[in-house]
């Protein structure tokens, strides 16, 4: 016997997690406002969050209902496949959990050096962010999607920067 062979089989097996397809589930909130999931056996968790596993690849692929205690309770394949109620309530408190401002439009840069603070309109208003450095503008998944990470931790994406207005684009550009 190999010794991965042995270390397999004294390895506890755990088992899976517990999936959407294993039973039918509830999610409600309580007068807190905290979510309350019932498990098709009855017992329910109070104060579960939703996690996506891939929150910017794939956001829609993947959730995970964790407990209060840090475990998973619930493995949600595909946002989509839910009814709409417990959709709903899942998808506000992402919005909570995951606050990533859409950047629309660079209205003026302090510097074409880094440190350097952006003045920018974004779907939830206008906002100023500190670009530490260049480091801190990622590509994702092509050429034209961005998330930018402001000093104060605050993560911005830009969803198209060909969508940017012409003076946006040339601002940007300055620094990728």
């Amino acid at each position: 016997m190999t010794a991965l062979q042995e270390n397999a089989m004294n390895t506890p097996s755990f088992p899976q997690s517990p999936s959407t397809a294993s039973g039918a589930f509830t999610l409600a909130r309580n007068p807190h406002g905290r979510l309350v999931l019932t498990l098709a056996d009855g017992t329910a968790h109070e104060g579960v969050t939703p996690v996506r596993a891939f929150p910017i690849a794939a956001p829609a692929e993947g959730l995970s209902l964790i407990g209060s205690d840090g475990h998973e309770l619930l493995w949600i394949d595909r946002l989509d496949q839910l009814p709409a109620p417990a959709r709903q309530l899942i998808e506000e408190e992402l919005e909570v959990r995951e606050f990533v401002p859409t950047i629309e439009k660079i209205i003026a840069v302090s510097s074409f050096s880094t440190p350097s603070t952006w003045q920018v309109e974004t779907d939830r208003g206008p906002a100023s962010l500190v670009l530490k450095a260049e480091e801190d503008i990622r590509r994702l998944g092509g050429r034209t999607r961005l998330l930018i990470a402001g000093g104060d931790g605050v993560q911005f994406r830009v969803k198209d920067t060909t969508a940017l207005d012409r003076h946006s684009r040339r601002l940007l550009e300055r620094f990728l």
